[in-house]
């Protein structure tokens, strides 16, 4: 081959080399991405094998979580047909709320509404409840603390004592009340009498408050509140107690037989 040949073949290999790297990295003849993945083209969530090569030769993702690590595919958006990742948007926190418990530990908690839901592979909405600790303190709560004791209604003070003396005979009388409660426990003393034994668990009981047993704001200690325990004793029974809750106090009411006294 002669000199001529020689220069016509290395002028040839150079006008490859240049259509190759004008091919291959200014305008690349395929392109490369989440068009050419089979299907599907596309993956919802996050799914590490929904994955394609760039023109690079790097590797880039079709699934929706690449929008977060942004890491998709360059043709991800046209192929997808998604728009751009949205994040969660929250309001502001409102007020607490008012403490469980009237009275001790109880807790309280606040929330939060979402504005803006997230779209498209956007941070997930942070926690819309708050709960935190609380100790009630309500004014019944001196109530709640009293512990009444009782009494079989054999004891109940019906008659005139002929013994008084005049001045005691002048003692001005309280109208007495009754208050239904019913217990929540009782302890296992309290079966060694049978007028303690009937105080059993969800057993609705009647309790008689005479004028004997009224402290000065007319009301026997220990009566009991709605919907919260308060506690008693039997005080012939050593060791019999329990707690109620009180169920009503009717006007005008009378125990009927086999009931209990406050003292």
């Amino acid at each position: 081959m002669g000199a001529h040949g020689w220069s016509s073949a290395r002028l040839g290999f150079v006008v490859c080399g240049y259509l190759a790297f004008f091919c291959g990295e200014i305008v690349p003849c395929a392109e490369a991405g989440c068009r050419e993945r089979e299907s599907p083209n596309c993956c919802t969530g996050r799914n590490n094998e929904c994955f394609e090569y760039s023109r690079r030769k790097t590797v880039c993702y079709c699934d929706a979580y690449c929008q977060k690590t942004r890491d998709c595919c360059e043709d991800y958006q046209r192929v997808c047909q998604v728009s751009a990742a949205l994040d969660c948007v929250v309001g502001s926190w409102g007020p607490w709320s008012s403490c469980t418990s009237a009275c001790g530990v109880g807790s309280t908690e606040r929330s939060r509404q979402v504005s803006v839901p997230p779209r498209n592979g956007g941070t997930p909405c942070p926690d819309l409840k708050q709960r935190r600790g609380c100790f009630g303190n309500n004014a019944i709560c001196r109530t709640a603390k009293e512990v009444a004791k009782i009494l079989p209604d054999s004891f109940k003070r019906n008659f005139k004592d002929p013994w008084r003396r005049p001045h005691m005979l002048m003692r001005e009388e309280k109208s007495s009340y009754c208050v239904m409660l019913r217990v929540t426990q009782a302890s296992a003393a309290c079966r060694l009498k049978v007028w303690s034994a009937q105080l059993v668990r969800d057993r609705v009981v009647c309790a008689e408050c005479q004028s004997e047993a009224m402290s000065k704001s007319d009301r026997c200690a220990g009566d009991g509140l709605e919907s919260i325990r308060t506690f008693w004793t039997a005080a012939s029974v050593p060791g019999c107690h329990g707690s109620w809750v009180r169920e009503s106090s009717p006007e005008g009411c009378r125990c009927p037989p086999s009931s209990v006294l406050f003292v």
